[in-house]
């Protein structure tokens, strides 16, 4: 069945009259063979570029810049409020065939400027979504998030940019035609940001916009941006390409393939790499068969003159946005390839790091300079990930957030499967009548829930907990975290992600009164440690000791909302690690001391101390790295207690005294449940992981290893 391309065309010069109406004319051209890649627009960029040529096509009116026609857009209905755990993203649904297949028929010969279409795939958004412009490389097509439109439409308005094959506008004039939209949308929503995703070329684009609007409030999401592009390693071979035979010129596709990216990670993009390698290895040979199938159609995509006119505009493009990175006020988001044949994308990252005022980088070592064509590269996850996604001037990390899709947790589970393996969590729950049970059935549903418990050592027990959690109930875990863990002190600029990527990507929170507040007024599950970074960084011989503060800072605002309680204890970390080198112990080395010293000082400068204010043991959260000596694995153990009710309580928030029993009940619950787990564990037959490796080889029921009796 064939899918519809409908194209809005916009002039490079207009001006709008107070009574002006424009009108558009939506075009109808066929593309591929794919329902989930049709295409249309549903808004304007400015007035259309009406030629003779076009009066043939349908015209539709256009009013206020939206669409009036008979188009059918998405209905209202369809537009949600927000995503659940475990939302489809659509990754891997579509690959880089799609991409090939319709970009053989998008770039036939139409003679119309540049212009913005919004993939069919690509939405309907939440509500209130911002903005993306995707300004597309090389090939022009605008078809590069073919792998993401389907995630990114989820949670953004997606605009892609078209650049017809035979376009020969110069750059300063596609400048000037991407810096129109964004003032226009700007003007119409001036509290929201626009996201500018510029892809190689693209990238110089964004940078350009977003030095010359350094008032307007942009994202700049950069791949492998081509600002360096006049220290490309293909330098010396560029001269040849202009006295290149043109029946030759039918192998360069060929040859750029290899250059520009990976084609086994291209070929792997919707394979799960948890088959069976023999499935992989036929799944694989199968796509690569069909992508080198396709390969031919990139001579049309960037025939011989085109190509040779897109050096030219990247020669101009790089020279453009470097001299005008001064001028960039925006926010940055760097994504390099360390594979990259094309661009020394990983050097420049660097570089930009160092010469914007607010950018990041996240460098992908194992990938080519078509990043976002790859396996592995999920856009809206690196955007989550690294708190960019925001709906407003400022981010928000309750109001903002975007619950993990079901491949996010695929992938989190892939990578994360030796330590659960070794682990083997056992959740036990107690229900309203005091039975414990297997499983969190004791635990509700319903929200506000407030999970109040131990903090084992380096939070050990975080990973297991919120992937059961969110397996068994479909129910996010929202943990409330130190605030350095979200500060540029714990990030490398060298790395895919890190761990603080991930608790950003799951949910967690810096401490604070209002995020408390807004976790628990959205009937949230929050994870609460009122130990803290004292708990988690304990010293000798205090494993499985409660070090709370002495207020009850927490049982006010629970009561406030409602919130259920549910005090848990959990054990384990003595299976898997012994402590050898505690703060005590660090703080007195030469050097090493000096450096927790110093990294602490800094940390209190910038207001990042928690509990500063307190007197007592809790208050010395000193953060640094204990030395621990890895055993072979043991077993964690969770149990959570008899849930505890407030609804109603209105003496817990106005009587500190009845507040301040009910916290001690709570501190005493936790610690009665570690007792009973260090008890119970000694009965369970499978602790040890060699004997529930065995037990695992033998048993059909693989992932449900038996434990002691409760």
């Amino acid at each position: 069945m064939a899918s519809l391309l409908q194209n809005f065309w916009a002039a490079p010069r207009f001006a709008f009259s107070p009574d002006y109406k424009p009108q558009c004319i939506a075009r109808t051209t066929c593309l591929a063979s794919r329902d989930s890649t049709l295409l249309s627009s549903d808004s304007v960029n400015g007035v259309p570029s009406i030629q003779e040529k076009e009066k043939s096509s349908p015209i539709a009116d256009v009013e206020n810049g939206r669409l009036a026609s008979p188009i059918k857009e998405k209905s209202k209905e369809d537009v949600q409020n927000k995503l659940e755990p475990l939302w489809d993203d659509g990754y891997g649904t579509q690959t880089v065939k799609d991409y090939l297949e319709i970009g053989s028929e998008i770039i036939k010969p139409d003679g119309g400027p540049p212009r913005w279409f919004t993939p069919i795939s690509a939405g309907p958004p939440l509500e209130d979504s911002p903005l993306l412009l995707f300004l597309p490389g090389m090939d022009g097509t605008g078809m590069g998030l073919v792998l993401h439109e389907k995630a990114l439409g989820k949670v953004f308005q997606v605009w892609c940019l078209h650049i017809p094959v035979y376009d020969r506008t110069p750059f300063d004039e596609l400048v000037k035609f991407v810096e129109r939209t964004v003032r226009l949308k700007h003007a119409s929503s001036p509290n929201k940001p626009i996201y500018l995703v510029g892809d190689s070329l693209g990238g110089c684009l964004a940078l350009a916009v977003a030095a010359h609007n350094p008032k307007i409030d942009l994202v700049l999401i950069l791949a492998n941006p081509a600002t360096s592009f006049g220290r490309t390693q293909l330098q010396p071979l560029l001269p040849l390409l202009e006295s290149l035979p043109d029946e030759i010129h039918v192998t360069v596709p060929y040859l750029l393939s290899f250059v520009m990216g990976d084609p086994m990670k291209m070929a792997m993009v919707n394979i799960d790499s948890m088959l069976p390698p023999g499935q992989i290895i036929q799944r694989l040979s199968d796509n690569l068969t069909g992508l080198l199938a396709h390969l031919s159609g990139l001579a049309d995509i960037i025939p011989k003159e085109t190509l040779l006119w897109k050096l030219k505009l990247l020669r101009s493009a790089s020279s453009y946005s470097n001299s005008r990175l001064h001028a960039v006020n925006a926010e940055v988001l760097v994504i390099a390839s360390g594979k990259d044949n094309m661009l020394p994308s990983g050097d420049e990252a660097q570089r930009l790091a160092n010469s914007l005022r607010n950018c990041k980088v996240r460098y992908f070592k194992d990938n080519g300079h078509t990043i976002l064509l790859e396996d592995g590269i999920n856009l809206l996850t690196i955007i989550k990930s690294t708190s960019k996604y925001r709906r407003s001037k400022r981010h928000d990390y309750v109001m903002d957030f975007l619950p993990p899709s079901e491949s996010e947790f695929k992938n989190a589970l892939k990578d994360n499967r030796w330590y659960l393996n070794f682990t083997s969590p056992v959740m036990l729950s107690t229900m309203e009548n005091g039975k414990i049970v297997r499983g969190l059935a004791g635990v509700p549903c319903e929200g506000p829930v407030l999970l109040v418990g131990y903090h084992m050592l380096m939070g050990l027990e975080i990973t297991p907990l919120v992937s059961e959690y969110l397996r068994q109930r479909k129910i996010l875990l929202r943990g409330i975290a130190h605030p350095t863990l979200f500060t540029q002190l714990t990030e490398s600029q060298t790395n895919e992600s890190s761990f603080t990527d991930v608790l950003r990507l799951y949910g967690a929170t810096p401490v604070s009164a209002s995020n408390f507040f807004k976790l628990l007024a959205t009937k949230s599950h929050v994870l609460l440690y009122p130990g803290g970074a004292r708990e988690a960084l304990h010293r000798k011989g205090e494993e499985y000791k409660a070090i709370w503060p002495d207020q009850p800072e927490f049982i006010r605002m629970a009561a406030r909302f409602g919130a259920t309680i549910v005090p848990f204890g959990v054990v384990g970390e003595d299976d898997i690690a012994q402590l050898v080198l505690d703060y005590d112990d660090l703080k007195n080395i030469p050097i090493v001391g000096d450096r927790i010293r110093r990294d602490n000082e800094q940390a209190a400068r910038r207001g990042l101390a928690v509990r500063a204010d307190m007197d007592g043991e809790v208050a010395n959260q000193a953060l640094y790295l204990p030395g621990l000596l890895p055993k072979i694995p043991g077993r964690f153990y969770y149990l959570f207690g008899k849930p505890i009710h407030t609804k109603g309580r209105k003496d817990l928030v106005k009587d500190r005294e009845k507040a301040r029993e009910l916290y001690l009940r709570v501190k005493s619950e936790v610690q009665n449940n570690m007792n009973y787990l260090l008890k119970k564990r000694e009965e369970d037959p499978y602790r040890s992981v060699i004997d529930r490796t065995v037990h695992k080889a033998f048993s059909a029921t693989f992932n449900d290893v038996p434990t002691f009796d409760y």
